[in-house]
């Protein structure tokens, strides 16, 4: 089978984006944001998803940059998995963080939806608005054409929630990813189409 990679590129009057992104990765990653905790997230994606992932995005504005990674980040997630044929579809993972413990559940369907209960205590975790968390992964599921409810069970620290989600998803999105021999090729969808 080909290698599910896919690059995209985003250049707007706000932003500059290059996003590569490899679902058979190994967990390697170069990222570069300018925005440190955008990037300690991303790199959790990557590690914990096992997805080779190379992000270089420059932008003024915090909310337009994070928004741009998180719309070309769900584009190439979506084109490198192509047809989506024979793979497993649904998955779901809940993960600890310290006093964190985060659940996201995953459907690679075709209809981007965003579903959340996690809010945050203070305005910035480090240099990250906090609220742009849940917008990055809205965006990133609207983009990538995928299901993705987020839901905070347990958790006090908001760099450790914050983490605990992200590495949820990197795992619920490398599950649902995974080609399942069960499937032989075939697209896991009565529709016999997932667009």
């Amino acid at each position: 089978m080909a290698r599910r990679i896919a690059t995209m590129k985003r250049e707007t009057g706000e932003t500059s984006v290059s996003v590569e992104f490899d679902v058979d990765g190994k967990g390697d990653f170069e990222i570069t944001t300018g925005i440190r905790m955008l990037d300690h997230l991303l790199t959790q994606l990557a590690r914990h998803g096992a997805f080779n992932l190379r992000v270089a995005a420059t932008g003024a504005d915090p909310h337009h940059l994070v928004e741009d990674v998180a719309i070309c980040l769900g584009r190439a997630f979506n084109v490198a998995m192509a047809d989506k044929r024979g793979i497993a579809r649904m998955a779901h993972a809940i993960v600890p963080m310290d006093d964190a413990l985060a659940m996201v559940a995953v459907d690679i369907g075709g209809r981007g939806y965003f579903a959340t209960d996690i809010s945050f205590a203070d305005k910035n975790i480090s240099d990250l608005p906090s609220g742009l968390v849940c917008h990055f992964l809205e965006s990133f599921a609207a983009e990538g054409r995928l299901n993705l409810h987020a839901r905070l069970l347990a958790g006090s620290d908001d760099h450790h929630k914050a983490e605990a989600a992200f590495k949820a998803l990197a795992r619920a999105l490398d599950a649902a990813a995974r080609l399942d021999p069960r499937m032989a090729g075939r697209v896991p969808s009565t529709k016999d189409v997932i667009d």
